[in-house]
């Protein structure tokens, strides 16, 4: 081939290149950021002839003033009728947030629940450059604008709960008897597990870990105790996935492989299950999701 037939094949290759990418973003920030999912999962945790409790695991919402369709799809959760909801953190962006945050989880409000917190409950974010997550994990900002976390936690609250920022706590759900343990946001180093560390509670029927992300210390930490489910999130499923390939980054310590989805944890000759939720939301400065659409999961929790 000549010279001249390279460079219309390479530069028709570079044209079908960026057409490609041009596709992709736009259906990552026209649509997908926007098809939220349901995933349904079965979790075999339960004490053998106990009949199946239904969690419902919301995470990451990133919930920004004005997001209508986020917050009717979240509030319609409710139908599911679960037993218990845990939200494992980063619900807002910006202090406009909270009341629209807490307008969408009014209905799961009046359910059982539990929950900790992440990084963007604190803080509010900040522009970046969102390829730098494809190396290292992000960095908290030296001089960070603080949310009104306090809306946040005194509605939790309110409504009976289970706050578990570095604490442990109990639940009575459908006649079962619930051990609960949390951290704060590992990824701040917010985590002071040493503070909460102990055994399972051996009279409970389910143990249950909580964090935002799943960093190995504290997945470690909480299968040596013996809780037997894990929940966090933190990961958006990588956000930007390549199809049969999965995800780029876990902006943590997680295996890629992980980064969604239910998974065995094991630590020496203990393992817990771990479920990782891709979240609801993405930052505002990098509102794209691409193989990797938005979602919460509701768990079948049944007997082992």
């Amino acid at each position: 081939m000549s010279r001249l037939g390279l460079s219309r094949t390479a530069a028709l290759g570079a044209g079908l290149v960026t057409a490609a990418g041009a596709g992709a973003l736009a259906w990552g920030a026209g649509y997908e950021v926007r098809a939220f999912r349901l995933r349904r999962l079965r979790v075999p945790v339960l004490p053998p002839g106990q009949a199946p409790l239904r969690l419902l695991h919301v995470s990451d919402l990133h919930m920004v003033a004005g997001q209508r369709a986020k917050q009717d799809w979240v509030r319609s959760l409710a139908r599911l009728e679960p037993d218990l909801v845990i939200d494992t953190g980063d619900n807002i962006t910006s202090a406009r947030a909270v009341p629209e945050v807490l307008s969408a989880l009014a209905p799961l409000l009046e359910l059982p629940g539990a929950y900790v917190l992440g990084s963007n409950d604190y803080y509010a974010p900040r522009p970046k450059n969102p390829a730098a997550y494809l190396w290292r994990p992000s960095r908290a900002h030296e001089r960070p604008t603080a949310l009104p976390t306090g809306q946040l936690t005194d509605a939790f609250d309110a409504a009976g709960w289970v706050d578990l920022t570095n604490a442990r706590g109990r639940l009575q759900v459908d006649g079962r008897r619930l051990d609960l343990v949390g951290v704060d946001d590992p990824h701040l180093q917010r985590d002071r597990y040493l503070d909460v560390a102990g055994p399972a509670d051996p009279a409970a029927d389910l143990s249950i870990g909580v964090s935002h992300a799943p960093y190995r210390r504290v997945l470690d930490a909480m299968t040596t105790d013996g809780h037997q489910l894990l929940v966090a999130g933190h990961t958006h499923g990588g956000q930007l996935c390549v199809p049969f390939a999965g995800a780029l980054t876990t902006n943590c310590d997680l295996p890629r492989s992980m980064a969604r989805g239910l998974h065995r944890w094991e630590r020496g000759r203990r393992s817990s299950w771990l479920h990782v939720s891709a979240g609801l939301g993405t930052s505002p400065y990098a509102p794209v999701r691409f193989a990797c659409p938005p979602e919460a999961t509701l768990l079948e929790l049944v007997a082992a």
